[in-house]
């Protein structure tokens, strides 16, 4: 937890930033000089809040006071009312990180006090080079499997950074994930809720050259469409009823790391035309100023839904279309993977049974089996959710079937009387595939996007299935031993 050192003799501001801080930071109160200069000396806080208080008695003894402990190593952040905003300035210009204004946003400061400490433990670590995909064992890498497994993966990478897989759709992903790490190109990231889309952006930040800055993730969904533009560019004091002080946005913010913006498809189209004017100029500013402040950030979109036929119906603006989408990576589905879900299911059993304090290392193969014929609807999001609650519910140190959800134990029997033995089981499961296919294609009038929707799965897949429908048997299988074992 850190510690922040809040150097104040405001007797009503002190238990207030406890109150305000004492969740997330361990709070350490000083009144005198001395105290707060033992404190830092000891090392003992790692940033501290100094109080420029104006109705303090000795106010300039205070700012004097000040000055010495903004010139000591350990990041320091200033806050002052608007009639001693000059003196938190000169403050910041003799090393300060940074000033906010009195009575603070919590908010605001939190995030301060988190930058500030961030940056100071940039400056204290030697330079490194960017990290490598092919460097095997670095955490941003991409390193060889640890676990145990039956499919021979050769010398494919099974994990980069936090996302896993030996398959071969996540082995393109990893491949443009190094293809685009030091780039400073914008990156459109698409995919099904719950595919791991962020993973993605994160794996792109952690492999470059600016894994050493912020990563900010910002929801587009999330956010009001009344605070968007508030929240993304920032904004000064009386920009709009009830800003009652300044505000850095997520652009500024991200300094010269990452944003990443997930559903962008959710910007309306005023936005829409803000943001392209961000992106075209490489500068912005905040509301209510019109200072521009230099866009240093590398942007990654993400976005689950059809952006081109968004563009075709006019909900998305073309010309911010072809700017986000310089370079795109589609996360795949887990139905695009299933192999996979051994391994996946295996680090998140290893991730949760610690966590859980149930140490747990083996999956039944009948709940193995049962993970693997499932749909998974919800990808990636779904199966750890899965794991957890059958974490929670084993009596054992064996995750079985009867551990599993109810209708992972049924969707494989629903309907299995309806079904006569005509040949291989291979071709009996890839023609009851390619039939579902065609039927949700046909029920929504030829719309493979809506018919993807509706089987629960990726736009990609149903094109797979529906190119099954002309091609031989054979070479069906030929394909499918080449895709299992990384050679297609």
């Amino acid at each position: 937890m850190m510690r922040i050192g809040v150097f104040s003799e405001d007797h009503k501001l002190q238990p207030l930033l406890s109150s305000a801080l004492g969740k997330e930071f361990q709070v350490l109160l000083e009144s005198h000089e001395e105290g707060i200069t033992q404190m830092l000396s000891a090392g003992r806080c790692d940033v501290v809040i100094l109080d420029l208080d104006s109705n303090c008695n000795s106010i300039h003894q205070r700012i004097a006071c000040c000055r010495r402990i903004a010139e000591h190593p350990v990041p320091s952040v200033v806050m002052a009312d608007d009639s001693l905003r000059p003196y938190a300035i000169e403050l910041v210009q003799l090393g300060a990180h940074g000033h906010c204004r009195k009575p603070p946003s919590v908010r605001e400061l939190k995030a301060m006090l988190s930058r500030a400490h961030e940056n100071a433990s940039f400056q204290r670590e030697p330079k490194a080079e960017p990290r490598s995909m092919e460097n095997p064992g670095r955490v941003a890498g991409v390193v060889q499997p640890t676990l145990n497994s039956d499919v021979n993966i050769g010398k494919l990478a099974i994990q980069c950074d936090q996302m896993i897989g030996h398959s071969q759709p996540m082995q393109q992903v990893y491949d443009l994930v190094r293809r685009v790490a030091d780039l400073n190109a914008s990156v459109l990231v698409t995919g099904e809720s719950g595919t791991g889309k962020e993973l993605i952006a994160r794996a792109i930040h952690n492999t470059g050259a600016r894994y050493t800055r912020p990563f900010i993730a910002v929801s587009c969904g999330a956010i009001p469409e009344t605070l968007i533009e508030s929240e993304l560019f920032g904004h000064e004091k009386g920009a709009f009823t009830g800003s009652v002080g300044a505000r850095e946005g997520y652009l500024e913010q991200a300094g010269d790391g990452t944003l990443f913006l997930d559903e962008i498809g959710e910007l309306s189209m005023s936005t829409q035309v803000k943001l392209l004017r961000v992106l075209q100029q490489r500068e912005f500013s905040r509301l209510g100023s019109s200072r521009l402040v230099p866009l240093r950030a590398r942007l990654v979109f993400a976005t689950h839904r059809d952006l081109g036929e968004m563009v075709a119906q006019g909900k998305f603006r073309q010309d911010l279309y072809y700017r986000i989408n310089v370079m795109r990576i589609d996360s795949p589905s887990l139905q695009e993977h299933p192999e996979d879900i051994p391994v996946i299911a295996m680090h998140f059993l290893q991730r949760y049974s610690a966590e859980y304090a149930k140490p747990m290392d083996q999956i039944d193969p009948t709940a193995m089996s049962l993970l693997q014929r499932y749909s998974w609807p919800g990808n990636v999001r779904e199966l750890e959710n899965v794991i957890q609650q059958a974490i929670i519910l084993s009596r054992t140190d064996i995750i079985r079937a009867e551990d599993l959800p109810h209708n992972l134990r049924e969707e494989d029997v629903i309907n299995i009387n309806d079904f006569h033995p005509d040949g291989s089981f291979e071709r009996q499961l890839r023609d009851y595939k390619i039939r579902l296919a065609a039927t949700a294609v046909r029920e929504n009038n030829g719309n493979k996007t809506m018919a993807a929707r509706s089987l629960s799965i990726s736009r990609a897949y149903l094109h797979r299935l529906i190119r099954l429908a002309d091609q031989p048997m054979e070479e069906v299988l030929v394909e499918e031993d080449a895709r299992e074992f990384g050679t297609a």
